[in-house]
């Protein structure tokens, strides 16, 4: 008999930080078959002989807190999906984990509990995640088999929700019922451009996670950064080891557990860090081209709104950029009236305009922008996107939220990054493609809803003691707790 397979979620990393406001445009809802197309996994051999029943999965691009309104109606309809769906022999839940909600706290506990609701005690539930979530007790006791990415940049997102429902399927087939865990948070929030998997003490950490997953007895193991954006009581990092043989993993959740706290002091930035006026002079006196610059505080990916023009307006004040001395090209600002004035004025026509500063208008205002329109297109993600240029800078303005990862961003707008001067992105570490291109960068601290220096954010909500909050905190007791 066929074992028949929920799927549902809501994905989304959410900044209390910023202002923007998650609605339900911003989602990519599917529903039914739509959402297997999600996983290009499903053809192996360990997939075949299931019944799989997808009924809701809203993913959005990082960004401020759902609208409440918003999460009660999909929360809502996979309910309904799931009390319609008829029995189910196990559920996979997949999800961010770092969804804020208006109002709410801990909106991932909050669903995967009404979801337990409806499948009972006996259903097995499975959860993939980013390694920037956050697990609270709550969600810890809905889930059975619980699991992230080991890799920042999360070039393993596909392989973690592969692991998640392998190891779902493969111990619903096997009958021996629910796996124990082990769980413990650490009083640790860092931002994720301090932890990638890339540098060490992250780099062992998560080696060391996969080999404890490949041991007898350990069905898996995780170590969740948490995210550090938002203000709830969540937010830390967290250990998950699940498996059967619950002496083992109480011990390596403890070792985890004490790796992290140990090293909590020697996390350090990707890359070297300084102001955007110091990392821009530093770029400009560099022969290494093209040098890349993250715009850090108006991350798109890390919750930023977007619109954020604080640095724009920094960088029309560079004369060698302005002049032309130098080429730039800065990534992005959402503003639709912005570019709808660009599509106005055409191609090769001047233009001027006021640039973000909108919706997130704490930095800085809008930003005078005056230049020409080099170029104009539509992109599946940005919608219709502009480029103004002023000098030899060329500043992307964008309908709709958007990360600037790939190369082919760029070159859809006539920008040829590979013999650009500098490029100013609104990113943390760099994605591969980014990291591959760089001849150098600098990683700029600048201000925004993701603003990386954590302690002028004024978290309230959070827990303490907390590192880095309060550096002098005592050794928590970080005995892991076998969860229901």
């Amino acid at each position: 008999m066929n074992l028949r397979i929920g799927i549902a979620g809501i994905a989304i990393e959410s900044s209390t930080f910023s202002p923007h406001r998650a609605g339900l445009a911003d989602f990519d809802v599917r529903r039914g078959d739509r959402i297997l197309e999600r996983y290009d996994f499903l053809g192996k051999d360990w997939a075949q002989g299931i019944e799989w029943v997808p009924l809701l999965h809203a993913r959005s691009l990082p960004g401020g807190a759902v609208l409440p309104e918003v999460y009660d109606e999909l929360s809502a309809e996979i309910i309904t999906r799931l009390e319609e769906a008829g029995p189910l022999d196990a559920f996979f839940f997949d999800i961010h984990g770092a969804m804020s909600v208006v109002g709410r706290q801990d909106a991932e506990a909050d669903l995967a509990t009404r979801i337990r609701a409806v499948l009972g005690p006996d259903v097995l539930v499975s959860a993939s995640m980013d390694l920037h979530g956050n697990v609270s007790r709550e969600l810890g006791t809905a889930v059975d088999l619980i699991t992230c990415y080991r890799m920042a940049p999360h070039e393993d997102a596909m392989e973690s929700r592969e692991r998640a429902l392998r190891n779902l399927v493969e111990r619903a087939r096997s009958g021996l019922g629910k796996p124990a865990k082990a769980w413990i948070q650490v009083p640790v929030l860092l931002p994720g451009e301090k932890t990638s998997t890339r540098l060490e003490p992250a780099k062992s950490i998560y080696r060391r996670v996969g080999e404890i997953a490949d041991e007898p007895g350990v069905l898996d193991a995780a170590v969740w950064v948490g995210y550090a954006w938002a203000d709830e009581p969540r937010c830390r990092a967290a250990v998950v080891v699940t498996g059967d043989d619950t002496e083992l993993i109480t011990a390596r959740a403890a070792e985890l557990a004490k790796a992290y706290w140990d090293a909590r002091d020697g996390f350090e930035f990707v890359a070297p860090t300084g102001t955007l006026a110091e990392c821009v002079a530093a770029g400009l006196a560099s022969d290494a081209r093209p040098f890349l610059i993250s715009d850090s505080g108006d991350n798109p990916t890390a919750g930023g709104a977007g619109d954020v023009s604080w640095t724009l307006g920094e960088l029309l004040q560079v004369e060698e950029l302005t002049a032309g001395k130098a080429t730039a090209i800065h990534a992005s600002i959402t503003d639709p009236d912005a570019v709808a004035a660009c599509v106005a004025a055409g191609i090769g026509n001047p233009v001027e305009v006021t640039a973000g500063g909108k919706v997130d208008s704490g930095p800085a205002g809008p930003v005078a922008l005056s230049g020409t329109v080099f170029s104009i297109a539509e992109d599946p993600v940005g919608g219709t996107v502009a480029v103004v240029q002023a000098g030899g800078l060329h500043s992307i303005l964008t309908t709709r939220r958007k990360p600037y990862h790939h190369l082919a961003d760029f070159t859809l707008l006539g920008l040829d990054p590979a013999t650009t001067d500098l490029i100013i992105v609104k990113i943390g570490y760099l994605e591969p493609e980014l990291y591959n291109l760089a001849a150098d960068w600098l990683l700029a601290l600048t201000p925004g809803g993701v603003d990386q220096d954590l302690l002028r954010l004024g978290h309230h909500g959070v827990l303490r003691p907390l590192y880095p909050f309060d550096p002098d905190m005592p050794t928590p007791d970080l005995t892991p707790e076998l969860l229901p």
